[in-house]
């Protein structure tokens, strides 16, 4: 992996970083992003990954205090600690499952909301969550905190080959190839969570959306969601650059 993909990726990060803080989809200090970080041969192996230090909040992330963690847990540059759900969670998952170069693990409120509910199922019955349609995976069981390797394989296992994953009394995870794929259903994600739930409130049935329309809307997606993610998150960047240029430091 060349400096400048490296110093990119790190910026990338950041960026999310400051932009799930400026929409509350994180917890303070906790909660974590990653990114499995090529071999020197350009091998995805997932044995080393970016990762956000324990105890920076989210909104003063910079590129230069992620740490660089390996699969042993050794951090390999950054002058901090990782906080141990955060590596046997994101350890794990770089390892077993190769699509998820990105790695997102919040406690967002309207997704951890659904994950609350015996059941929790986000509905196909509106065009945000249709861009999610047969891409979710569901952990009906809760497990506690993710203090160890088996746990981490646990919900590895749960995601299967599904690159979002609601886990049960917890929050959410979601993956992709890029930090710009996984950000962008990050955000579409807690938006079609929120439009259900304040949906729910009202007492009144959901609608319904026919399967021939699914599938119609899913090929549709399929096309749509690069194009959208490239878009948004250049956005996001150009935002920070005006306002928080630091984040790139």
């Amino acid at each position: 992996m060349t400096q400048l993909a490296h110093a990119e990726m790190r910026e990338d990060l950041a960026c999310a970083f400051r932009w799930a803080a400026r929409l509350n989809l994180h917890e303070g200090v906790d909660n974590h992003f990653s990114a499995a970080v090529p071999g020197e041969d350009g091998d995805m192996r997932g044995d080393r990954f970016l990762i956000n230090p324990y105890g920076l909040h989210w909104s003063e992330m910079t590129a230069s205090a992620l740490c660089l963690c390996n699969e042993e847990g050794k951090v390999l540059e950054g002058s901090e600690t990782v906080e141990n759900t955060a590596f046997y969670i994101h350890s794990r998952i770089h390892a077993k499952v190769p699509s998820a170069r990105v790695v997102l693990h919040t406690h967002q409120p309207y997704s951890t909301a659904v994950t609350l509910l015996e059941g929790g199922r986000l509905e196909m019955c509106e065009q945000n969550a249709l861009m999610f349609d047969d891409r979710i995976a569901y952990d009906d069981n809760y497990d506690g905190l993710a203090l160890d390797n088996d746990e981490g394989d646990r919900l590895a296992r749960a995601m299967g080959n599904r690159p979002i994953a609601f886990l049960a009394s917890h929050g959410v995870i979601v993956s992709g190839a890029t930090v710009a794929d996984a950000f962008t259903d990050l955000f579409y994600l807690e938006r079609a969570a929120q439009f259900q739930m304040i949906a729910r409130a009202t007492g009144g049935p959901l609608r319904t959306v026919p399967d021939e329309v699914r599938r119609s809307v899913r090929r549709q997606f399929a096309e749509e969601r690069p194009r959208l993610a490239e878009r948004h998150f250049s956005a996001l960047k150009r935002i920070l650059d005006r306002e928080e240029p630091e984040y790139r430091l």
